[in-house]
């Protein structure tokens, strides 16, 4: 029987790579026209994911990749203050490393067969077992998987559920090889996560795998125009990044400094999240994983959830080979479960770092004796 995967994110293609182990063929359909067709992000934080990677064969090549000095973090107030500063032991057990996405997606990609991908295939529509794709092809399937994010197209064949914005913006800035051009602020941010929280707005920079340093600017309690409203001219990266320094006023100016130092790679991120615990009516020749199906807040679990889920449905369709409603049953009600879970939880975690006083709410969190 065919199973046709769309998208081929860090959900879809654990997915593929687990059913491959387990001796079954799926095709995975990928809008984009190559796997460097765009960049894909920065650092991931693997915890509870590194399961699925067991499952997939693959844990071993992970930990080759991942970074455990990722795991360090600088927590700081706007005016300087370091409120706590964890660095990881170098023998320290890879409970969280950080792992670059770019990097993990190519593991996962690697790990399958010649052809799995059929990249340049953007899905259109689908009924009565037919995919169409905007390039004027066709497939057909059995079983169709949704892995095609926060903006899926699949998950319209099962809810009418729809991202909504949860009040946060992000800017994302950068410094290249930080090490080289800025050593004296590669020394301040360190090695992993350096984070600063003020009211209603928070710094994070992030160190990459090829020594980029990625920086968010988050802006709370914020409306879905405020980019519009705010009049940053993302057109012009010198006056933007003026102006988002201009959006912070009375922090220290070693830490605006970051700002100062990025490149022309200024990018706007609205935040949005389907419903926590959403679910939906079974549809055996259909399902959603990642994204698609549970879209959270950025806290660090939705990488995880994804290669979870992809793991999970790919056990289950093993069960269940010649029976994939009973496979599709058996996987969301777990999926349902676990990724309830992970977003009430992350959606408290953001509701802390959304709060007037995040910093000393985040110090309590990570030391609460």
């Amino acid at each position: 029987m065919d199973i046709a995967i769309v998208g081929a994110g860090l959900g879809g293609l654990a997915l593929a790579r687990v059913l491959h182990v387990n001796g079954i063929d799926a095709v995975v359909y990928e809008r984009e026209s190559s796997r460097e067709a765009r960049g894909q992000g920065g650092m991931l934080d693997i915890h509870s994911g590194q399961q699925a990677l067991r499952e997939a064969g693959l844990i071993d090549r992970f930990f080759e990749i991942a970074r455990g000095e990722g795991q360090d973090m600088r927590l700081l107030e706007p005016d300087g203050t370091l409120l706590l500063q964890e660095d990881t032991p170098d023998d320290a057990p890879m409970l969280r490393p950080e792992v670059d996405r770019a990097d993990l997606r190519d593991l996962l990609l690697d790990s399958l067969p010649e052809g799995t991908v059929r990249w340049g295939h953007a899905f259109a529509s689908a009924s009565d077992g037919v995919l169409h794709f905007a390039n004027g092809t066709t497939a057909t399937y059995d079983l169709l998987v949704g892995a095609d994010g926060a903006q899926s197209r699949v998950r319209s064949l099962l809810t009418d559920a729809r991202p909504v914005h949860i009040g946060q913006n992000i800017v994302e800035v950068g410094i290249p090889d930080i090490d080289h051009t800025h050593p004296d602020l590669a020394a301040m941010v360190g090695r992993g996560n350096y984070w600063v929280f003020g009211k209603g707005i928070s710094l994070a920079a992030q160190r990459n795998g090829d020594g980029r340093v990625r920086i968010g600017l988050s802006f709370y309690n914020t409306g879905e125009d405020w980019f519009t409203t705010t009049e940053i001219p993302f057109d012009d990266p010198a006056a933007a990044r003026a102006r988002l320094i201009d959006l912070l006023p009375g922090w220290d100016p070693g830490i605006t400094a970051l700002i100062e130092a990025c490149d022309d790679t200024v990018i706007p991120r609205a935040i949005t999240t389907l419903p926590t615990g959403l679910t939906w009516p079974p549809k055996p020749d259909v399902t959603l994983v990642g994204d698609a199906a549970h879209l959270m807040p950025p806290v660090g679990e939705g990488a995880n959830m994804a290669l979870l889920d992809g793991a999970v449905l790919g056990l289950a369709l093993a069960s269940h080979p010649e029976d994939f409603p009973s496979a599709v049953a058996e996987y969301e009600r777990e999926m349902y479960e676990r990724t309830g879970t992970a977003a009430r939880m992350s959606a408290k975690m953001q509701e802390l770092l959304m709060s007037p006083d995040a910093s000393r709410r985040l110090l309590e969190f990570f030391q609460p004796n």
